[in-house]
């Protein structure tokens, strides 16, 4: 049988922008060692519990079948979800390990609206549960993060009996104006990329599935707000723009305005002001910027949001480049002079001369 997990290369943070400390989360939370260093996925070894789904930022992994569960959130007129030790009541999903924070807040998003029942085996004595109380732990902590969000229902209710589960019928797309969806077709395609799952390897999209989803459902809801972990900038910051220029989403943009008539001409640049600007939905939390941001000046934290300002670009920081007072050169700290003149003497070239 065919691993319903697939890697998108394309997706991985680090084929969009090469980083120091390369991104290892998937390997590191498979909890069955499927996943090797070069992110090949051992099929024979994959239980396809969706913890590599849930911790990857950008959707390096993905269950192959999530469109479909897209199809069945949006169309069902009560929302069902069952794994696989359970009865099969609804739409069965892998396991509880592939909802992530933001696949949470829309299931408490739908909530509002029709109900909302996961139903599960006794998740201690399946081999997957590592992956669901990493799912749980994340529902725990929006929870604390939005107490007042609609209920969803989590029943236990084994199917130790069951031989052979019955399939799930979930309800076709929508049809899309101008393009037609015939059944053959459709069937073809699942076939061949059973077949050939290196066929549904090759998708690459720059904002993650359940964001996308997120911001789908979210703009539905008649003034909602979520608690999203917002990037805030410190008076500390020193607009060197290193942070814009590490984010391998895009999610940060700097806008420098150029002086075109500098007081100083012995300046390195000619930067008069730096703007940050902030696109919410793009940002996937890798923390690349905060781990970069030398000063310090960069942290996430909780704040509730609407759809306009998650989709929007937002101002987040405006200030002037730093110069060494010195010899002009421009600094990345909060000091009054750069490396080499700070640990030189005024009439030296350095500590690198002799």
């Amino acid at each position: 049988m065919t691993c319903q997990m697939v890697y998108h290369n394309g997706n991985c943070l680090n084929t969009k922008k090469p980083f120091a400390h390369a991104c290892r989360l998937c390997i590191e939370s498979c909890p069955h060692q499927a996943i090797s260093e070069y992110r090949q996925l051992e099929a024979k070894h994959c239980t396809e519990c969706g913890a590599c789904m849930a911790v990857c930022p950008s959707d390096g992994f993905v269950d192959r079948t999530l469109d479909k569960l897209h199809d069945y959130l949006v169309e069902a007129k009560k929302i069902v979800l069952n794994c696989p030790q359970a009865i099969p009541s609804g739409f069965e999903i892998p396991c509880l390990g592939i909802l992530d924070r933001d696949s949470w807040m829309i299931l408490m998003l739908l909530a509002k609206e029709k109900p909302v029942t996961i139903i599960t085996g006794v998740c201690a004595e399946c081999e997957d549960r590592q992956a669901c109380a990493a799912s749980v732990q994340t529902f725990k902590q929006v929870h604390v993060d939005w107490p007042e969000h609609a209920a969803v229902r989590i029943q236990v209710r084994p199917d130790k009996e069951a031989v052979e589960q019955e399939s799930i019928v979930v309800p076709p797309p929508a049809a899309v104006p101008g393009v037609e969806m015939t059944g053959w077709r459709q069937r073809s395609r699942e076939k061949l990329e059973e077949w050939l799952p290196n066929l549904a390897a090759d998708e690459t999209y720059s904002i993650p599935k359940y964001r996308q989803w997120l911001m789908e459902v979210l703009a539905k809801t008649f003034d909602g707000k979520i608690p999203f972990r917002a990037l805030s900038v410190a008076d500390s910051c020193t607009s060197c723009g290193v942070c814009a220029a590490i984010c391998p989403q895009g999610a940060l943009q700097k806008r420098e305005v150029m002086n075109s008539e500098p007081e100083d001409p012995e300046k390195e640049d000619k930067i008069a002001s730096l703007r940050l600007i902030l696109e919410p939905q793009k940002c996937v939390h890798c923390g690349r910027c905060v781990e970069t941001c030398r000063p310090k000046a960069l942290s996430f934290s909780p704040k509730m949001l609407s759809h306009s300002f998650l989709t929007g670009k937002i101002l987040i920081h405006e200030g002037s480049p730093r110069y060494c007072s010195r010899c002009g050169k421009r600094i990345f700290d909060n000091s009054e002079l750069c490396l080499v003149c700070s640990t030189s003497g005024p009439d030296s070239r350095g500590f690198f001369t002799p």
